[in-house]
C-alpha cells in the first residue's frame, strides 16, 4: 500500500474544499494562539520566579521571610509544571523536549535503595516475517522513584509456658522484654518516628495524630506527648555525656536565640531562650566530629551563659553580646567577623557610605583568604593567616581608628566602628590559632532549624518542656550534622537503653562524636549489653 493510499480523501467540490481549508486554518490559528498564550504565561511565571530569587539572594531589606519565600517558590514551580504538562498534551514535540530536559537534570537515585525490576516485553516474541523465536540482544532501562506509604504493623510477643510432665509444679517462661513505655502500645521504633517527626521535621503532635487517624489509628495528641516525655527521660544519660564531650573540646562556638514558650499560669506565650554550644573540626581537618548541645533557659542574662559553659576552659567563639563578655575572666573569647560585617552592611546598601563600603571590601578580602584554606590542616592554615590575613586585619583596624576621629560620635558609622575596635582582641584571636574560624556561623547554622519550629508551632509548653526540647534537639541536630539518619539512630538508641545498656559503655552510643569509635550499627543491628 503506497503513501498516497493512506492519505484522507479530499472533496472534489471547490466550495466544500474551500470550507475544509478555512476550518483547518481556523484550527491552526486557534492552536497557535493557545500556544502563544501558554508561552506568555510561562514567561510571566519565569519572570516572577527570577524576582523571587532576587528577593532571596538580594539585599537584606528586599528579602521575604524564609517560609513565605519557600512557599512562593513551590507554588510558582508547580504552576510552571502544570503549564508544561498542558503544553505537552497538545504538542508531542514539546512533550519530548520537556522529557529530555528532565532526564538531563534529575541525577542518579541513591545506590542503597532497593531495585524492583519490571520487564516490559513486546506483544509478540516471534519474528513478524518468519515467525521464528526472537532472542534478546540488549535492553533499555530507566529508573523511577517509587514510594510505599508508611505502613504500621503489630508485633506480637508470645511467651510460651513450658512444663515438665515428670516433675509437678515446674513451669518455665521467659521474662517479658523491657518496654520503653510500660503497658503502652508503641515499640521503640514507633516512638522514634514520632520523636523525629516532631523535633527534626518540626511536625506538631496534633498533625501527627491526624496522619495516624487516616490509617485507622486513634491516638490522641496527649498519648503521643506521653511517649515523647518518656523517651526524653530515657536519653538523659546520653545527652549528659554529649555535653561532657563538648566541654572537653579545645574550641567551642556559642550563640542563643529566642524560643516561644507557653506560660501556663497566665495562659500566654512568653519568651524563652535556646542557648547552644557547638564544635566542628572539619574546616581544619580535625578528627573531632561536629556536634551541638542545646540548653533551655527562661532568660538571656549572663548567668545562663555561665551555666551553658560551666566547667569549660577552652576558647569560646561568640558574638559581642554582654553575657559572653562577662566570661572573659574565665575563658578566652574569639569574636565574630560576620557580626562586624553586618554592622556595616546596612550602612553601605544605600550607596552613599564610602567608609562602610570600604570596610565591606576589606572584610571580603579576609574571607577570600579563609575560602582558600578551608579544609586544610592547621600547619597549612596558620602560616597563610599570618602572612595574608594578619596584615589585612591590622590595616583595617588602623584605618578604622583614623576614620573614627572624623565622624560624629553619635553617627551610626561611628557606632559600627567602635563595636569593631572595642572587640579588637577577640577579632584578632583567630590569627594565632589554625583551629579557629573567622566567624560564628557554625553554631548559627546549627540553631537555624529552631526557626522552622517557631513557625510551625510553639516550641515548648513551659520551662520543663523547653528543657525536654533542648535534650532531644541536641541529639537530632548532632545526627544531622554527621549525616546520620535521626530515626534509625533514635530507634537503635532507645532499644539499647531500654534493654539495659551499661553506663560504662555509653560512649559507644555517641553518634561518632566521642573519642571511642561507636559500636552502634545504625542500620538497625543490635549488640547485646547488660547492666
Amino acid at each position: 500500500m503506497g503513501a498516497a493510499d493512506t492519505m484522507p480523501s479530499l472533496p472534489e467540490d471547490p466550495a466544500a474544499l474551500r470550507a475544509l481549508l478555512l476550518a483547518t486554518l481556523e484550527q491552526r490559528d486557534a492552536a497557535m494562539a493557545e500556544r502563544d498564550a501558554l508561552a506568555a504565561r510561562n514567561e510571566q511565571l519565569h519572570h516572577l520566579l527570577m524576582k523571587l530569587k532576587r528577593r532571596q539572594f538580594g539585599q537584606k531589606s528586599e528579602r521575604l521571610p524564609d517560609d513565605q519565600l519557600l512557599f512562593a517558590f513551590e507554588e510558582i514551580e508547580a504552576t510552571l509544571g502544570a503549564s508544561e504538562a498542558e503544553a505537552g498534551q497538545r504538542s508531542k514535540g514539546l512533550k519530548e523536549q520537556h522529557a529530555k530536559r528532565r532526564r538531563g537534570n534529575r541525577g542518579q537515585l541513591p545506590a542503597h535503595l532497593p531495585r524492583i525490576e519490571q520487564v516490559v516485553l513486546p506483544e509478540r516474541e516471534t519474528c513478524p516475517c518468519c515467525d521464528g523465536l526472537l532472542v534478546e540482544i540488549g535492553a533499555d532501562s530507566a529508573e523511577r522513584l517509587d514510594v510505599l506509604p508508611a505502613r504500621f504493623r503489630v508485633l506480637v510477643t508470645r511467651r510460651p509456658k513450658l512444663a515438665c510432665r515428670a516433675c509437678p509444679g515446674v513451669v518455665l517462661q521467659a521474662p517479658a522484654p523491657e518496654r520503653l513505655v510500660p503497658g503502652g502500645l508503641p515499640t521503640e521504633a514507633t516512638v522514634a518516628q514520632v520523636l523525629v517527626a516532631r523535633y527534626a521535621d518540626h511536625l506538631p503532635l496534633y498533625r501527627q495524630a491526624q496522619m495516624l487517624a487516616r490509617q485507622g489509628l486513634t491516638l490522641g495528641r496527649e498519648v503521643l506527648a506521653d511517649w515523647l516525655g518518656t523517651a526524653a527521660q530515657e536519653i538523659r544519660p546520653v545527652v549528659r555525656r554529649l555535653r561532657e564531650i563538648l566541654l572537653a573540646s579545645p574550641r567551642l562556638f556559642a550563640d542563643e536565640t529566642t524560643l516561644p514558650v507557653l506560660d501556663p499560669g497566665r495562659g500566654k506565650v512568653k519568651k524563652g531562650y535556646a542557648w547552644a554550644s557547638a564544635r566542628d573540626g572539619r574546616p581544619w581537618g580535625g578528627t573531632n566530629r561536629p556536634a551541638v548541645m542545646f540548653r533551655y533557659a527562661p532568660g538571656r542574662g549572663q548567668e545562663h551563659a555561665r551555666a551553658l559553659l560551666a566547667g569549660y576552659r577552652g576558647i569560646v567563639q561568640c558574638d559581642g553580646y554582654a553575657a559572653y563578655k562577662a566570661l572573659a575572666g574565665d575563658v578566652p573569647l574569639a569574636f565574630c567577623w560576620a557580626h562586624v560585617r553586618r554592622g556595616f552592611f546596612d550602612l553601605a546598601k544605600g550607596g552613599a557610605a564610602p567608609i562602610a563600603t570600604e570596610v565591606l571590601q576589606r572584610i571580603a578580602a579576609l574571607y577570600a583568604v579563609e575560602a582558600g584554606i578551608r579544609g586544610r590542616p592547621i600547619e597549612e592554615r596558620l602560616p597563610v593567616r599570618q602572612a595574608c590575613s594578619q596584615p589585612l586585619v591590622a590595616e583595617l583596624l588602623t584605618w578604622l581608628d583614623a576614620q573614627l576621629g572624623r565622624l560624629s560620635r553619635s553617627s551610626p558609622r561611628a557606632e559600627a566602628i567602635r563595636y569593631t575596635l572595642n572587640h579588637r582582641k577577640g577579632l584578632e584571636r583567630f590569627l594565632d590559632d589554625g583551629r579557629m574560624e573567622v566567624d560564628n556561623k557554625t553554631v548559627e547554622r546549627a540553631i537555624r532549624p529552631i526557626f522552622l519550629s517557631r513557625k510551625n508551632a510553639l516550641v515548648a509548653s513551659g520551662d520543663d518542656s523547653g528543657a525536654r526540647w533542648a535534650a532531644v534537639a541536641s541529639l537530632v541536630e548532632t545526627c544531622k550534622l554527621n549525616c546520620v539518619d535521626p530515626q534509625r539512630y533514635s530507634t537503635d538508641l532507645l532499644t539499647r537503653l531500654v534493654s539495659g545498656w551499661p553506663n560504662s559503655r555509653i560512649d559507644e552510643l555517641m553518634i561518632s562524636v566521642s573519642p571511642t569509635p561507636p559500636a552502634a550499627d545504625l542500620a538497625g543491628n543490635s549488640r547485646g549489653g547488660g547492666r
